[in-house]
């Protein structure tokens, strides 16, 4: 497994990726009003949009899953289904806390879906401090819309 920067090529399998863990993550834990805008299409046009902020973990040549980090902010930490288990996500998460790290920041952060148990156990097991809840003001059609979320901070 190798990490590299996104290029437009990677766009498909960033979006694919994205929509099934996405859903995976998120359904039954957000506004119906976010998943109606959620649509593939709608990950097909983000992931195409920021492919700058994107890097991805490749297997053999498979986009096997992917981070974007903006500022000291790790937005999307998402891995392929059929990767899932195999430390691609620690991964990841090491090379977003590199970013930050990069960026200026001695702390990252990251928003998690309140209902989202998977994500909440696999942040805390690498060293993220839950720092309570929030609304994470989720990006819709030009405005935003409340997302219950908890805070995770980690020193880098």
């Amino acid at each position: 497994m190798s990490v590299r920067p996104a290029t437009a090529a990677d766009a498909a399998a960033i979006a694919a990726i994205w929509y099934a863990g996405w859903r995976d993550g998120h359904l039954g834990h957000v506004p119906d009003a976010l998943v109606a805008v959620r649509t593939e299409e709608s990950f097909g046009i983000r992931a195409a949009e920021r492919i700058a902020d994107t890097t991805v973990a490749v297997a053999g040549d498979v986009v096997a899953g992917f981070v974007m980090v903006v500022g000291d902010e790790v937005e999307q930490v998402y891995v392929g289904g059929a990767h899932r288990g195999s430390g691609i996500a620690g991964t990841l998460l090491a090379e977003a806390e590199r970013q930050v790290r990069a960026n200026g920041y001695a702390e990252a952060w990251l928003a998690v879906a309140t209902g989202n148990a998977r994500a909440r156990r696999f942040y805390q097991r690498q060293g993220w401090i839950d720092r309570g809840p929030f609304d994470y003001p989720a990006a819709v059609d030009g405005g935003t819309l409340p997302v219950p979320c908890h805070r995770y901070v980690k020193a880098v």
